[in-house]
């Protein structure tokens, strides 16, 4: 799974941030790296490059690219890249987690299970 970090003049793109990323995403998806190619993250700062205010926000939005699946895109808002960062891939794991297994044949059969048993069949 590659991990990709696109920030805005405006936010800290170093290769440090870059890392961290990196680390977050793959705990958080590495059960699921075989069933994805890539996950992007853009990072932006809500204010451009006005000074620093109280109500600064972070915004991180995040892309996986699922094999065989549609992308998944979440995004977060938070007081720094880091917080948006959790923020945003907590929300990427429900959602990827959310999107493979309603493909999931399993699933399919399990809800066709409980549909017989409501219909006391």
């Amino acid at each position: 799974m590659q991990v990709l970090l696109h920030a805005d003049a405006n936010t800290d793109g170093r290769q440090a941030m870059s890392d961290y990323l990196q680390s977050v995403v793959t705990e958080a998806l590495g059960h699921h790296g075989d069933r994805i190619t890539r996950v992007e993250a853009h990072l932006s700062d809500s204010n451009g490059s006005a000074k620093t205010h109280a109500d600064d926000e972070i915004h991180c939005t995040l892309e996986a690219r699922l094999i065989g699946l549609a992308s998944v895109v979440v995004a977060e808002r938070a007081r720094t890249a880091h917080q948006a960062i959790h923020g945003a891939v907590r929300k990427l794991e429900s959602a990827v987690e959310g999107a493979i297994e309603k493909h999931d044949p399993r699933h399919k059969a399990r809800l066709t299970d409980a549909d017989r048993e409501s219909d006391g069949v």
